[in-house]
């Protein structure tokens, strides 16, 4: 009696038994009605046939290069099942039926597949090629419809949800709405990240905050992922031009914010930066030689540890961290801002901001009818190459000038449209901290502290001879300088601006 093993498959995990219950009561009633004992089965359930690595068609070929001698066919429903690419699938039959002299059968085509008979191998090559031209047309189908749904539609069609978003509704009313627990995450990554904070920092914080995606990577594809601007990105599709389209869904950080993101994650940073609570200044005050301070721990004889700020030159500065900060929280004491001047400044501000905000309306109209200006352009593009009156390459290079001029356009007049409100709200709540700089500075985080002291200096923070020196001030802060000096805690020498002119006398 002839022995035979078998193999069925479907390929979408969403079908039912069914198919598999049809192709084992096709291939019983083969078995049966040739006399054929069944050896043993093979079965693959959600598997593509795209590919051979599947689990039980790699143990199917383990098996006959084991128990080829005990088998003499291999039963399928039909080829399709088997593979449906067809040249890969024509070498690997040939293969079993040279090597292994094991016989392809496919049970609802009543075709046995002999590579030394000129007519099974016609039939079956031709099988084999009809099932790869039915999956290309049904892959064509599909990334037409992907096509359609993401740049046309703007639908984000991913299987995974992103981080911030929820997704609700079914079919195609299925889409994306804002969490906003987990988008205040979002945004916080974005800024944090704007801000120099090491990516390390910003892991860490996102985590505690109820950050859950894994990987040493998720914080970089949060901040390289269009869909929290708004985008959808698509891939080109036949003679449609691919890249970032306007999604329905609403955005969690404005489209600026997001490209200047994309443009700093393209420098490359190869300086780590650790943040230690004990040495909030390492890195962002400078020895005499310019080189920023590091800053270490030191064990001292009775065993407790005590800090310090160091230049990597050994001859250099090696200050007490307990000394850097009493100095300089004498500076922050000495910086505090006078009533009066508060009172001025809060005059001043509410003056620049009503004319900011009259200044922004005009620009937001002039944006606006530009951008009709070049979605018309756009749309005459289109028609052209509707009309076949421009080839593909011209529609291609003036689609992506356009739709990238539309997306600059965009993002100006969202950047200039916010409720300039907020601004009076935060300028009452916070200007009267001036009066206070030392209760600022204390009250602050590192990374507040290192920010704080970055733009009061504008980077140029200098530790010398035991006293800070810089030549670069804040104008508010600097009322008290010689007071400062006096003091020992800063010098402040402020630089020419124009050096090409010469003093009236000295040296």
């Amino acid at each position: 009696m002839k022995r035979a093993i078998r193999y069925l498959r479907f390929s979408q995990l969403g079908q039912s038994n069914g198919s598999i219950e049809r192709q084992e009561l096709y291939t019983d009633q083969y078995l049966q009605y040739n006399n054929i004992q069944l050896v043993d089965s093979f079965i693959d359930r959600g598997k593509s046939a795209k590919t051979f690595d599947r689990p039980d068609f790699i143990k199917l070929q383990a098996f006959i290069a084991r128990h080829y001698k005990s088998v003499d066919y291999l039963l399928v429903d039909q080829l399709d099942r088997f593979s449906r690419d067809a040249g890969e699938a024509m070498s690997l039959v040939k293969q079993f039926q040279k090597k292994y002299s094991i016989q392809i059968i496919s049970v609802t085509e009543g075709i046995v597949f002999d590579y030394d008979t000129p007519g099974s191998f016609f039939r079956a090559g031709l099988q084999l090629l009809l099932a790869e031209e039915d999956n290309i047309n049904r892959s064509i189908k599909v990334r037409g419809g992907l096509y359609t749904a993401r740049a046309k539609e703007g639908r984000f069609l991913t299987r995974e949800k992103p981080f911030g978003y929820s997704k609700v509704g079914e079919g195609k009313q299925r889409h994306l709405e804002v969490n906003e627990i987990e988008a205040k995450i979002v945004k916080t990554i974005y800024d944090m990240y704007l801000r120099d904070v090491p990516l390390y920092k910003i892991k860490e914080i996102a985590y505690q905050s109820g950050f859950d995606r894994k990987g040493n990577m998720a914080i970089d594809r949060v901040l390289a992922n269009p869909v929290y601007a708004g985008l959808v990105r698509v891939e080109p599709f036949k003679d449609l031009p691919g890249g970032l389209f306007p999604a329905i869904h609403e955005p969690i950080v404005d489209k600026t914010t997001w490209t200047m993101v994309q443009s700093k994650m393209k420098k490359v940073d190869k300086v780590k930066v650790v943040i230690d609570d004990e040495i909030p200044l390492r890195g962002v005050v400078k020895c005499h030689c310019g080189t920023p301070l590091t800053g270490a721990p030191s064990r001292g004889k009775s065993g407790k540890y005590f800090y310090y700020y160091k230049c990597k030159h050994s001859k250099h500065n090696n200050i007490s961290a307990i000394k850097a900060h009493e100095q300089f929280l004498n500076v922050c004491d000495l910086m505090s801002v006078p009533e009066r001047q508060i009172k001025e400044i809060r005059d001043g501000s509410y003056a620049s901001i009503e004319q900011e905000v009259k200044a922004n309306k005009k620009k937001v109209a002039d944006k606006k009818h530009e951008l009709e200006g070049v979605q018309q352009l756009l749309n005459a593009v289109e028609e052209k190459w509707f009309r076949d009156e421009i080839n593909k390459d011209t529609y291609e290079r003036w689609y992506s000038t356009y739709s990238d001029h539309i997306l600059t356009i965009t993002a100006a007049i969202e950047r200039l449209s916010p409720n300039q409100g907020k601004a009076f709200e935060i300028l009452d709540r916070n200007l009267d901290l001036l009066g206070d700089v030392k209760h600022v500075y204390t009250r602050s985080d590192t990374l507040q502290k290192r920010e704080f002291v970055k733009m009061v200096f504008n980077g140029n923070l200098y530790y010398q001879e035991g006293i800070y020196r810089t030549p670069t001030i804040l104008d508010i802060f600097s009322h008290n300088a010689s007071k400062m000096e006096e003091k020992g805690c800063l010098i402040y020498k402020k630089k020419r601006e124009n050096l090409s002119v010469i003093p009236h006398s000295g040296r």
